[in-house]
């Protein structure tokens, strides 16, 4: 069955952990030592091979530069321009994957569909290219509210005002703030009501999402999202936020991040130096219970994805048990199968949802 992950930050393990994603996944976890210090590629859970070889179609990938701001320990530059400089390195990353046949930017709606033709007709998939659809996490790299139109340009469909701590825009999650959005959010949420942008409300603190649904128009999803009655903590979602974007027909991503998961939830103000549970107290159960969830919440199975934040939430050993490359994520069908649900139901959470979604609201 084909896949869509709605959140896959590709760039930040190639440029920062220096890891070369066009390797196998057993190469890539056979590289000794990144290029500035010891290395994780032992733990990583994909690469462009192993997601044609796991039926991985399409990511949505990320482009994500934070500010270290004053209170808030998350963050990996200092200034306006360095945030602005990351941003667009990570962006020639994707492109330079594009020219070289790795990966296809998918822009508009005609590019997706021609894509998940090509993967669903294909009868090797070894030498696809990778579709990605890009997203900003947290929005420190976009200087003013009026460059959004240059990012756009450039292929940029997705924004998230936050990440851990307090962006330019608004106030996230994962840090104990609990404010809401900043002066120039308004602005930069016109802007991207103006061009037909994505809202990717993950990583934004109750009161920035509560504040930024009111001010924006278009269209919402969730990347990477777990829900808070399930695993207490403010990176969750509650039900009532849950119930809000559903009513506005977003798809809610479901993150792979066992931090996310642990049904003992996690003081996330307070954040322990190692988890407070075993890798084997997280399983796939547990996370097929949010995705269960959300599709309880809604009524259907319409709005309830795969997210898995790959890679970003701490690789294969901060996934729940079972999971150990993106290839393994085809276990999510066969739970939902066991659990009673229909095919086509199945199929809407492993990549049809994302798939609407895209086709109805890239350009």
């Amino acid at each position: 069955m084909l896949i869509v992950d709605g959140d896959y930050p590709m760039a930040i393990g190639a440029l920062h952990g220096g890891r070369d994603l066009t390797l196998s996944i057993d190469e890539l976890r056979a590289n000794d030592a990144a290029l500035n210090g010891p290395s994780s590629d032992d733990d990583a859970m994909c690469s462009l091979p192993e997601m044609r070889r796991g039926g991985v179609a399409v990511a949505l990938v990320k482009i994500v530069s934070c500010i270290l701001r004053p209170g808030h320990k998350h963050g990996d530059v200092r200034t306006d321009h360095q945030a602005h400089a990351s941003g667009k390195g990570q962006l020639a990353y994707y492109q330079i994957l594009e020219a070289t046949g790795e990966t296809r930017l998918l822009k508009t709606s005609d590019d997706f569909k021609t894509h998940m033709d090509a993967w669903s007709d294909a009868e090797s998939r070894e030498e696809l290219p990778v579709g990605m659809v890009l997203g900003m996490e947290g929005a420190d790299a976009i200087t003013w509210p009026g460059q959004v139109h240059d990012w756009y340009d450039a292929g940029l469909r997705v924004i998230s005002l936050s990440h851990y701590g307090v962006s330019r825009y608004s106030h996230g999650t994962g840090t104990g703030t609990d404010g809401g959005l900043l002066p120039p959010a308004k602005e930069l949420l016109r802007e991207m009501d103006s061009l037909g942008m994505i809202l990717d409300v993950s990583h934004t603190s109750d009161e920035s999402v509560r504040q930024e649904l009111d001010i924006f128009e278009g269209p919402v999803l969730a990347s990477h999202q777990n829900c808070r009655a399930l695993c207490p903590g403010e990176r969750q979602f509650p039900d009532h936020q849950l119930q809000r974007i559903i009513e506005r027909g977003a798809v809610i991503g479901h993150s792979m991040d066992t931090y996310m998961i642990w049904p003992g939830g996690m003081d996330w103000a307070n954040f322990p130096p190692k988890p407070p549970f075993d890798e084997s107290d997280v399983t796939l159960e547990h996370y097929v219970d949010h995705i269960d969830h959300v599709c309880q919440l809604a009524g259907n199975s319409l709005h309830s994805a795969i997210g898995g934040d790959t890679d970003g939430q701490g690789g294969a050993r901060q996934a729940p048990l079972g999971i150990e490359t993106v290839a393994d994520y085809q276990k999510i069908a066969d739970i939902l199968d066991t659990r009673g649900y229909k095919k086509r139901d199945i199929e809407n959470v492993m990549y049809r949802n994302w798939q609407r979604f895209f086709e109805k609201w890239l350009p």
